[in-house]
């Protein structure tokens, strides 16, 4: 068996051959003659030291051989395809990537801006924004698919160092006809006596709204689940229940669906947003700046409780 003789040429030609069945069909996609294909693969068949095809009248079958270097092939390929992409950029000028994930307060209220005007000085940097709930933000974190998250305080952080991003008020949402509507002010547990909707109950906002049940010797009568905000806003201007929401989220549907917001008077109304990382100090320059630009003046002044820089 010799290995070295293997090519990526011949390795997406046999990927074709496998997945059409065919020899010709395979050199069409490939942009090959049928003979210099056939050669190709019987070169393949050489260097492996197998058959990788069974030929009958209909067609080829793949060897249980052909199989086994089907599934290595389409991973060599899938690795060539990404290893293009990464050098693509950097073709076109980009010098990193920063994989940030988040939860959807962060990506519905604050983070449109500001990755908005660090990419305004920073167009050599790839940004990619995973929007997940709080808890697969930590997880994704400690796993090292992401280099860094933002979650909400209150939930586990799984040992990874913090440090404050930005703080939202919870607000409670009612449609403009609710017994509620008019009020300027609300205690949570007035609230309970209503049907509810919320988030799914493992994100970081419908485990606060428990929370706030269970302190409140209450039992929360929840109605309805989605998995936006948006869809809770639809939801609650339908006259299915009410709902606790991030004031910035809700703002912009107040007039369109007849939505009123009235603050709620506890404290764990107001709640803060929280970058998390393994090493805040050990991130790559990429995300490095990102984190700084984050915690910056700029986003302090929006809501952070302060912040620590990472250079």
């Amino acid at each position: 068996m010799n290995l070295h003789r293997l090519d990526l040429v011949s390795l997406s030609l046999f990927a074709l051959v496998a997945r059409t069945g065919s020899i010709s069909k395979g050199a069409h996609l490939a942009h090959l003659a049928v003979g210099a294909a056939s050669k190709r693969i019987a070169d393949l068949e050489t260097a492996v030291g197998t058959a990788l095809f069974e030929r009958h009248s209909r067609g080829i079958t793949l060897t249980a051989a052909g199989q086994a270097l089907q599934e290595h092939a389409q991973r060599i390929l899938n690795d060539v395809d990404l290893m293009t992409a990464d050098l693509s950029d950097y073709a076109a000028g980009v010098v990193g990537v920063v994989r940030l994930w988040a939860n959807t307060s962060a990506v519905t209220q604050f983070l449109p801006a500001d990755i908005a005007s660090f990419a305004a000085v920073n167009p050599e940097i790839r940004i990619e924004l995973e929007e997940q709930d709080s808890e697969q933000v930590a997880l994704a974190v400690v796993d090292g698919q992401a280099d860094f998250g933002i979650m909400a305080d209150q939930m586990p952080t799984l040992g990874l160092q913090t440090t404050p991003y930005r703080r939202d008020q919870l607000v409670l949402v009612t449609p403009a006809a609710h017994p509620l509507a008019r009020r300027k002010s609300v205690a949570f547990d007035e609230a309970l006596q209503f049907d509810f909707v919320s988030l799914a109950r493992n994100t970081s906002l419908a485990r606060r709204l428990q929370s706030a049940t269970s302190f409140a010797g209450g039992r929360l009568k929840l109605r309805i689940q989605v998995r936006s905000f948006d869809a809770m806003c639809l939801m609650v201007a339908a006259g299915l229940g009410i709902a606790v929401l991030p004031d910035a989220a809700v703002r912009p549907h107040l007039r369109s669906m007849g939505l009123r917001k009235i603050a709620l008077s506890e404290a764990w109304a107001c709640r803060e947003l929280l970058i998390c990382a393994r090493d805040l100090h050990a991130l790559p320059k990429p995300a490095r700046l990102l984190v700084n630009h984050l915690i910056g003046p700029a986003s302090g002044a929006a809501g952070a409780r302060g912040g620590m820089g990472v250079g």
